[in-house]
């Protein structure tokens, strides 16, 4: 006869401290399995077969099965749909219930529904539990009880929440009840290879981040050639970090930093509550922008060809390592969207496929900003000068002599096109969008 086991599925919390659901399940009094799974219904839609982010995952998965191992557990790692995958582990084991944290993308909740559903037709309860946020969807709302659409008011309620709630205080500790885990030998990870991958050997930020750099944050975070940012966006997004020893860091440290995850929070909260922005402008009207998507110009603005300098730089640090500078994506992303006529869709994709951090939310919500075509957007009239970009946060040329090696001289391209002529020309198209 079976003995009744726990599972807890980890998704994008790969941490073993400070985690609400694996906490939680380990409270219960039964032998709990720690399950990944490589999703086949995400990993078919990566074109790219050395994208970097399924090695950081892999990675991570690693370090866990070290930690797992000396308090003689495993995880159990598999590959395939989530639904048939499920089917099998009902098969193989007696399971009492199945815990998880609350993911809150449009497949993710279609997935999870699924998943439910189907253990609960076997009797298995499926309990998933907030942590990858500190407020989630319904928690931050208006007078009349409407979600936010602008980010200052959202951020002074959020921030009010969090001291009159104590919110700081939460923590989900996992160490102190490592003896309910399943014991077992640890079980083989499967390679890259057996998920359809290759390694890439890429070298990923740390996820410790020094007190100085927050501490300085708000003084250097512009500035692309200096070290002045966390680089903590990819340990964010698969949940190797807490969200919440962030926010307390923060919250003691940098307002400024603190603000940035916020901002995280409240591109979830939008996505959840205004879905059509994953296809569509959050403002309507913007739907009718006649876009130029002039296919050359995009190519030349993928490969960092454009002929100005900061644009390039970004764009092939970006190419190159799966990072790009917050100063310099806002540069980037309004090129495209207002020098080029290109539609935000397009680099918003480009993103989705190059960045290590990718996050759909806030992929979508910064693209849509720099467009002018989403809530709380940079007004349609403002548009980004790269030169003054240039002299401002780079003056001295060392990001993009790091990542332009041959600008200024004779194989560095000519301007693809005159600023103050794409300037007028975007708010032209812009002001007949607007004006119907």
């Amino acid at each position: 006869m079976k003995s009744k086991i726990i599972i807890f599925w980890f998704r994008r919390d790969l941490r073993l401290f400070d985690n609400a659901g694996l906490s939680t399940a380990l409270q219960h009094g039964l032998p709990v399995i720690p399950l990944f799974l490589f999703d086949s219904d995400i990993l078919e839609k990566l074109t790219d077969k050395r994208d970097k982010r399924v090695g950081f995952i892999r990675e991570a998965l690693v370090k866990m099965q070290e930690q797992l191992t000396e308090w003689r557990s495993s995880l159990l790692v598999k590959h395939g749909k989530p639904l048939n995958v499920w089917k099998q582990l009902v098969n193989d084991f007696d399971i009492s219930a199945v815990y998880t944290n609350n993911d809150y993308e449009p497949y993710a909740l279609q997935r999870d529904a699924g998943v439910q559903a189907f253990l609960e037709s076997h009797g298995i309860a499926f309990l998933s539990l907030r942590d990858q946020v500190i407020f989630e969807k319904d928690d931050v709302r208006t007078a009349s009880e409407q979600p936010y659409t602008v980010f200052t008011p959202y951020k002074k309620k959020w921030k009010q929440k969090l001291i009159e709630n104590n919110t700081l205080s939460l923590a989900y500790p996992v160490a102190p009840h490592n003896k309910n885990f399943w014991q077992h030998e640890p079980l083989p990870i499967p390679s890259l290879k057996e998920t359809g991958f290759t390694p890439t050997h890429a070298d990923f930020p740390s996820r410790e981040i020094r007190d100085e750099i927050i501490q300085k944050y708000h003084l250097q975070r512009d500035f692309p050639g200096i070290a002045g940012t966390s680089r903590i966006g990819v340990h964010v997004r698969f949940g190797t970090v807490s969200i919440r020893d962030l926010v307390k860091r923060a919250f003691q440290l940098n307002e400024t930093w603190l603000d940035e995850l916020i901002w995280r929070e409240f591109f979830m909260m939008i996505l959840y509550h205004f879905p059509h922005v994953q296809q569509r402008s959050f403002r309507e009207k913007y739907d009718l922008i006649e876009w130029r998507n002039n296919e050359n110009e995009y190519e030349r603005w993928c490969a960092g060809e454009t002929g100005y300098p900061l644009v390039d730089a970004g764009m092939r640090e970006l190419n190159q390592t799966g990072f790009m500078h917050n100063r310099v994506r806002m540069v980037t992303a309004s090129f495209l969207t207002k020098h080029l006529l290109i539609d935000w869709r397009w680099g918003e994709r480009y993103f989705a496929e190059k960045l290590l951090d990718y996050d759909l939310s806030a992929n979508n919500g910064n693209w849509q900003w720099a467009a002018g075509t989403g809530c709380d957007a940079a007004p349609y009239f403002r548009v980004f000068n790269p030169v003054t970009q240039q002299e401002k946060f780079d003056s001295d040329f060392i990001y993009v002599k790091k990542w332009v090696p041959e600008y200024a001289t004779t194989a560095y391209p000519e301007p693809i096109v005159e600023h103050k002529f794409a300037r007028q020309r975007a708010i032209d198209v812009y002001s007949r969008a607007v004006k119907g």
